[in-house]
């Protein structure tokens, strides 16, 4: 079907269309019954638009992108929200064995690997087939040996934009030999709405539902300690103000430079599709409530935003921004009692994540 042109973004398909690595790269929207968008490039999965209103009916962007495939390319911030592979997160110092091998991969956040590598997801061409107004399904096969992993991995990612505002992630992923695997999608959430310059995130109102978090050392990589988040800056099991304690004098607030962690979430059983955080914009009304099948969920509160440009002449300061980024644990390979994240041939990998946009 013919690439459906955005109306209420401002973006425009034809600034996406490029030939990169010999594949054609396009912007794909879908929209549902009340014509609320969302946006998505085959470069990287970047999500550019998600247009939804607030508690007067106002339209706006609540994620940061850009406005253009060139930008997106050589953005300042490589995955601006962007799909994240083949390993998302981090494994400490590149290192990890696998029956008896060591593999070692590039060190792109010094002194550890991080997101698959330089050229992971974020940077790939996808296959994309936009098989209805609301449906995108995005393919790639990242070869044997890509990035130092081992393994050829073929990955499908199918977005839903439904009509109750709920953007639907579905991943199904297989391997022709025993690798390691943690997908996720980087959104960069505004729900404010992005502008020049994009208000930040210290006033919304964050509840997750996690009892322990993964504390981390000063390279960000898990100490291998799972903690309860009673008593601690952790602690959003009661809805408090993102702000309130994310320069805490405390030795993991300062580890992350505010919120960079992995919470592990409550769950009755592994898999199953549960509540993982409520976020409101108490000035816009609006509210995003993710939902999720993976054990964990790292919150990342733009801690290193520097105000670079985005899309349509907004800017992104410093947090601006938060991300729910639902995976397995960091460092996983490295630590055998997190849950694994070995892929096996003849396993399917499947992961479901859903961001849901309301007003209340």
């Amino acid at each position: 079907m013919s690439t459906i042109q955005p109306k209420l973004s401002g973006l425009k398909a034809e600034n996406f269309q490029k030939v990169v690595k010999g594949k054609k790269t396009d912007l794909y929207t879908l929209v549902n019954k009340d014509g609320y968008e969302v946006s998505i490039t085959n470069y990287g999965g970047a999500i550019v638009a998600i247009m939804v209103p607030d508690k007067d009916g106002k339209v706006a962007n609540v994620i940061q992108g850009h406005d253009n495939i060139d930008d997106v390319i050589n953005s300042p911030e490589a995955y601006l929200s962007t799909l994240i592979g083949r390993f998302g997160n981090r494994i400490a110092k590149g290192r990890f064995t696998l029956n008896g091998k060591e593999y070692q991969l590039a060190i792109n956040n010094e002194p550890n690997a991080l997101h698959g590598g330089p050229t992971g997801l974020h940077a790939q061409v996808f296959d994309a087939f936009q098989t209805g107004d609301q449906s995108l399904t995005l393919n790639v096969i990242l070869p044997y040996g890509h990035e130092g992993f081992s393994g050829e991995v073929k990955i499908s990612v199918e977005f839903t934009w439904t009509d109750d505002n709920e953007l639907i992630i579905e991943y199904l992923a297989s391997t022709n030999k025993k690798t390691i695997i943690n997908l996720t999608h980087h959104a960069y959430f505004s729900l404010q709405g992005i502008a020049n310059p994009t208000p930040g995130i210290e006033d919304q109102i964050m509840e997750l539902n996690g009892d322990f978090f993964i504390p981390i050392d000063d390279t960000c990589i898990p100490t291998g300690e799972i903690l309860k988040v009673a008593e601690t800056p952790f602690d959003f099991r009661t809805p408090k103000a993102v702000g309130q304690d994310i320069d805490a004098d405390d030795e993991q607030i300062k580890n992350g430079n505010g919120y960079d962690h992995c919470f592990v979430l409550n769950k009755k059983e592994v898999g199953e599709l549960t509540f993982a955080v409520r976020l409101t914009d108490p000035k816009s009304g609006r509210t995003l409530e993710t939902y999720t099948t993976e054990p964990g969920m790292q919150v990342y509160t733009d801690n290193w935003g520097s105000g670079n440009p985005i899309q349509l002449g907004c800017t992104a300061p410093r947090r601006s921004a938060i991300c729910f980024e639902c995976q397995h644990f960091p460092d996983s390979p490295n630590r055998p009692y997190f849950p694994s994240t070995v892929l096996k041939p003849g396993e399917k990998y499947t992961q479901k994540t859903i961001y849901k946009f309301g007003v209340q």
